[in-house]
């Protein structure tokens, strides 16, 4: 089969903000930057993951995507989850640099995670999994 995953969107409110929070609080690279009209074609990539998969940081202008994100932020639903193989270390890095988490981390028979506000309209899932089948 020749379908892959290159591209996800995650949308934000303020993308200078989003690159700011997804580069120097979590680490990713800036990967594309391209102007297009009031906004930018603003992608990062994962060091630690495959550089073919890039996160879109996608403007919130459309009504019905903003109240989509709206109602997931209210709802205390994650918009998306990025994986860590170590947890611990990672969650302690992150609140060292003032990333709000929306409350302590959990563990599960498959792994640990928590649930953080990444400042720009999202609720994400830092996530360690162990295994699905246990």
């Amino acid at each position: 089969m020749s379908i892959t995953i290159k591209l996800v969107s995650i949308l934000v409110d303020d993308q200078a903000k989003a690159l700011d929070f997804y580069t120097n609080k979590l680490g990713f690279e800036k990967h594309a930057d391209v102007g297009a009209g009031d906004y930018r074609w603003l992608t990062v990539i994962a060091p630690a993951g495959s550089p073919d998969i890039e996160l879109v940081l996608e403007p919130n202008q459309n009504p019905a995507g903003k109240a989509y994100q709206t109602a997931l932020y209210e709802q205390g639903i994650a918009a998306t989850a990025f994986f860590t193989d170590d947890f611990d270390a990672d969650y302690e890095r992150l609140v060292g640099l003032g990333v709000r988490f929306t409350g302590e981390p959990k563990e599960e028979p498959w792994g640990k995670y928590a649930v953080l506000d990444d400042t720009c309209g999202n609720l994400v899932q830092l996530q360690q999994v162990y295994s699905y089948d246990k």
